[in-house]
């Protein structure tokens, strides 16, 4: 006659835990996901509301607020610059939302509103006529 044990064997334990991590790999990769792209269009719609600022500051000074060029590197000094400038100190660009922000302009014509992801990677670029362009993203 054979006995039956109480319990579960090693490989069932073996088993249940590959399934756990599985799983939770799976999570895991859709939770960082989710949070990349929720920090983004955060960017994005705090560029948004730069550019309204940016055409309410032209209504107010007939020039585009930004230093002139084609180009500029986003920084943290930047960022508290531009907010300082249109919005009233107000922080968009939180360390939360991970993204710093320039501004460069022809001050008459044109602006660019460049977004950078904090430690390199994504760059977003908003120009006068609403038109978002990605890089890395």
């Amino acid at each position: 006659m054979t006995t039956r044990s109480k319990g579960f064997t090693l490989i069932e334990l073996l088993v249940v835990v590959a399934i756990i991590a599985i799983l939770a790999t799976i999570g895991i990769v859709s939770y960082t996901g989710y949070v990349s792209s929720a920090k983004k269009k955060s960017a994005e719609n705090a560029m948004m509301q730069l550019s309204l600022a940016q055409t309410e500051y032209y209504s107010e000074n007939s020039i585009y607020y930004g230093p002139s060029g084609t180009t500029c590197t986003p920084s943290a000094s930047t960022s508290d610059n531009v907010e300082a400038a249109l919005v009233g100190g107000t922080e968009l660009f939180t360390s939360e939302v991970g993204y710093n922000v320039c501004i460069v302009s022809d001050n008459v014509k044109k602006y660019f509103i460049v977004a950078e992801e904090q430690g390199g990677g994504c760059k977003i670029t908003l120009d006068g006529n609403q038109i978002i362009n990605r890089q890395n993203c």
